[in-house]
């Protein structure tokens, strides 16, 4: 789930979409992928942050982002993603009102 960025700026940008996505209630954490889990401990610029992927396929169209979280158990599943799809969509807006809306993908991988 780990891609390398175009410019500083899209990683910068998917870093903080991180952040507000762990700040949710009931996420327990993003999902790291294979490289996540096998690169050192000092991070790459760049590289998008565990669980989070932007994209833009034609540019200058509305963000595509796809998150991938755990849960917490206690947490209703159901509710927590549409807290974190509600939370980025938010926060994409704050940053771009002018912009298309981003499409926001959430995909709860497991529970803890």
């Amino acid at each position: 789930m780990t891609a390398p960025y175009e410019t500083p700026a899209h990683a910068t940008l998917a870093a903080e979409v991180a952040r507000v996505v762990e700040s949710v209630s009931g996420v327990a954490f993003l999902r790291p992928g294979l490289t996540d889990r096998l690169r050192s401990v000092v991070s790459r610029p760049g590289v998008a942050p565990a669980g989070v992927r932007m994209t833009r396929p034609d540019g200058d169209g509305p963000w595509q982002v796809e998150i991938h979280v755990v849960v917490l158990r206690r947490a209703r599943t159901v509710d927590v993603a549409r807290g974190v799809r509600d939370t980025v969509e938010r926060h994409l807006d704050t940053l771009a009102p002018a912009r298309s809306a981003p499409q926001v993908t959430v995909k709860v991988t497991g529970l803890v």
